[in-house]
């Protein structure tokens, strides 16, 4: 079940919970589920739930209880591994009364108390009530692809699956942080269990929470641990091992009771996951792709047209225009919630629309792939810099000069790489996956007005990533890149821009990449494995060899552009400008205004700085509609007043 939920305990067991603000928090988390709502309270706990519907269409509606009602649950996500459980829990004498996923849960939580989490394969984020132990029971997947957010105010303990909930009780502040706002213009995202929001926490991923009598404990209940296994020792063996894995993942992620689509960007990744799904689908699939207006980037929809004819599926292309962009930004800032620059977020938005339109309501996709297989370009580059260090040893010093001197040739990249030379791992990996927002170019020290930089303290920036690196036990130098990035910039970014916009749309995405199985096989290959030479993602390529188009096989790694870099110059110049130059916005509270200014000048001259001004872009409309309450001043294009009212509603 794709749903939303959400739920209040009160830390005095003696107060009631209170059903009609559970019911305010499930009514503005709506979109999440359309098909249905339920409700439950019983003393301290009232848990709420918005459902939509994926498996069981007719008896799985929540909350859901055991036999005799003294057990419930809300849960949002999918169990792969629902029917394998079920089938156990039958044998053990548990009685059922709905085919549903969500049941298994209760039934495994009597079984297994709170290890029952142990046993479950796939997304989730669920609540269980036990009113004979009194006790509340939380637990989010092991990478964070459902979300789960809590806060406590008014001597209660408030979850749900989207801030936006939370913040309809009245005792939560409507305030952003100064340090949240610091650590998202060093990430562009807001890594680790703290939001922008005061208050506001995340439940870890691979965490559980349990709140009993007044007291709350988390604890983690699974890590992904990078020990080379010996049975993978040999390629050909690990490739093998592979391809029965990705087949066993995708189809598990089939299970569906409505039509099933798969996205493709028309990379290897989703066109591996469509090669096997195409394999195990008893139907015609659907799929979808996106792209940009103009052709002044990278086109991926010839590639994943490639791709759909290979594998003979009802395929659907849309375009995106600037219009698209602008009039969508107040609903990007709506549903993300936390301030994220995923321009490419607009686009997934809109084409998982199209599936809605066309009845699809689960979608695959092939994210997580990069993080899984070290696709991206940065992992190759950290290496190769790392061995010219350890050969060079105390010649690093002629390096320096010479990747100086390049500049002077034309490679421009080479003199960012020679401020890197002298820096440790952990610091030259912030330097190449963050915001340039970060001290190594100091533009963000210019840009803070002093009294906002005295309320912080600067070397808090990077802190997460920096103890996560320097304490991770991955072993090799790529292991624990590839450790950090799993548990930062996966669920903090790219699963909160799946899960968002998605769900906007009222459409469930599944990610097969990351089932529990084919992380921990991943994690226990040696190195080389994944990354030796080029391209990247070594043995991924080598389990789809001749089962894809070569020409998708071996093109180099595009990501997924948008012009939205154009776009600020053209189209959204003005809007972009009058939001951040505003002097009634927050940014004029925090930044110094010629420095916004020369940001600004300097973009719309063809400098760069587009991450830099759609995150300031993003970080005001976050603030007027989460905070000040106010719909967006203005929004660029005919569709502008359908927008403002939807955005208002």
């Amino acid at each position: 079940l794709m749903c939303g939920i959400a739920g209040q305990v009160q830390l005095d067991a003696a107060r009631p919970a209170e059903p009609s603000l559970v019911r305010r928090m499930t009514d503005a988390i709506a979109h999440r589920g359309p098909d249905g709502e339920g409700q439950y309270a019983h003393g301290p706990v009232a848990l709420g739930h918005r459902r939509l519907s994926i498996i069981d269409l007719h008896t799985g509606s929540q909350p859901m209880c055991n036999e005799d009602g003294t057990v419930w649950t809300v849960f949002n996500g999918e169990i792969y591994n629902y029917l394998e459980l079920r089938t156990e829990l039958l044998a053990r004498g548990h009685l059922f009364k709905s085919n549903s996923d969500t049941e298994v849960i209760v039934h495994l939580y009597e079984e297994y108390g709170e290890d029952c989490v142990a046993r479950l394969k796939g997304m989730f984020a669920f609540a269980i009530h036990d009113q004979r132990a009194g006790r509340v029971f939380l637990a989010r997947d092991r990478v964070g692809i459902k979300p789960l957010y809590y806060t406590v105010a008014g001597g209660s303990l408030l979850f749900a699956s989207e801030i936006k909930a939370l913040l309809m009780c009245p005792s939560v502040p409507r305030k952003l942080l100064p340090h949240g706002i610091d650590r998202f213009l060093t990430y562009y995202y807001m890594p680790g269990a703290e939001t922008v929001f005061d208050g506001v926490l995340k439940l870890l991923p691979g965490h559980a929470m349990t709140i009993e009598d007044g007291h709350m404990r988390t604890r983690r209940y699974w890590e992904l641990r990078f020990d080379v296994d010996p049975r993978w020792t040999r390629f050909d063996d690990a490739v093998d091992a592979l391809r029965t894995l990705l087949g066993r993942s995708v189809a598990s992620h089939l299970i569906s009771d409505v039509p099933v689509g798969v996205l493709l960007s028309g990379g290897v990744d989703s066109t591996g996951v469509l090669r096997h799904a195409a394999e195990h689908s008893g139907q015609a699939l659907h799929t979808f792709t996106v792209g940009f207006e103009g052709q002044d980037f990278a086109d991926e929809r010839p590639y994943a047209r490639l791709a759909a004819e290979r594998f003979g599926t009802r395929h659907q292309e849309l375009t995106i225009t600037a219009t698209d962009f602008a009039s969508f930004l107040p609903r990007y800032v709506r549903h993300m919630e936390e301030p994220v620059c995923e321009p490419p977020a607009v686009a997934l938005f809109h084409v998982a629309q199209r599936a809605r339109d066309s009845s699809v309501k689960v979608l695959l996709s092939g994210e997580g792939g990069d993080e899984v297989f070290a696709g991206y370009n940065k992992y190759a580059h950290l290496l190769a810099l790392e061995a010219m260090k350890n050969a060079l040893g105390p010649a690093r010093a002629l390096l320096r000069l010479g990747l100086k001197a390049s500049a002077h040739l034309g490679a421009r990249s080479l003199p960012r790489f020679a401020d890197l030379v002298d820096l440790a791992p952990s610091q030259y990996y912030l330097s190449c996956t963050s915001s340039p927002f970060t001290p190594f170019n100091r533009t963000k020290n210019s840009l803070y007005r002093p009294d906002f930089a005295a309320a912080l303290d600067l070397r808090e920036s990077n802190r997460p990533t920096r103890e996560l690196f320097d304490s991770g036990s991955g072993g090799s130098l790529l292991n624990r890149l590839l450790q950090v990035d799993m548990a930062t910039w996966l669920p903090d970014d790219l699963l909160v821009k799946a899960d968002k916009m998605t769900m906007a749309a009222s459409v469930e995405l599944r990610v097969p990449l990351l089932d529990t199985d084919l992380l921990e096989f991943a994690a226990s290959l040696p190195p080389h494995h994944k990354i030796r030479g080029w391209p990247p993602k070594r043995i991924l390529r080598a389990a789809l060899n001749n089962e894809v188009p070569p020409e998708i096989l071996k093109r180099k790694k595009i990501g997924f552009p948008v012009p939205y870099d154009r776009w600020l110059r053209t189209e959204l110049r003005e809007f972009a400008s009058d939001t951040i130059l505003s002097r009634t916005s927050m940014l004029s509270e925090c930044f110094e205004r010629d420095a916004l200014v020369r940001l600004l000048d300097s973009h719309r001259r063809g400098e760069g700085g587009a991450q830099e001004v759609f995150s300031l872009l993003v970080l005001e409309l976050t603030h007027q509609q989460f905070v000040a309450g106010e719909p967006t001043r203005s929004v660029p294009g005919p569709q502008q007043q359908r927008v403002l009212e939807e955005t208002s509603r």
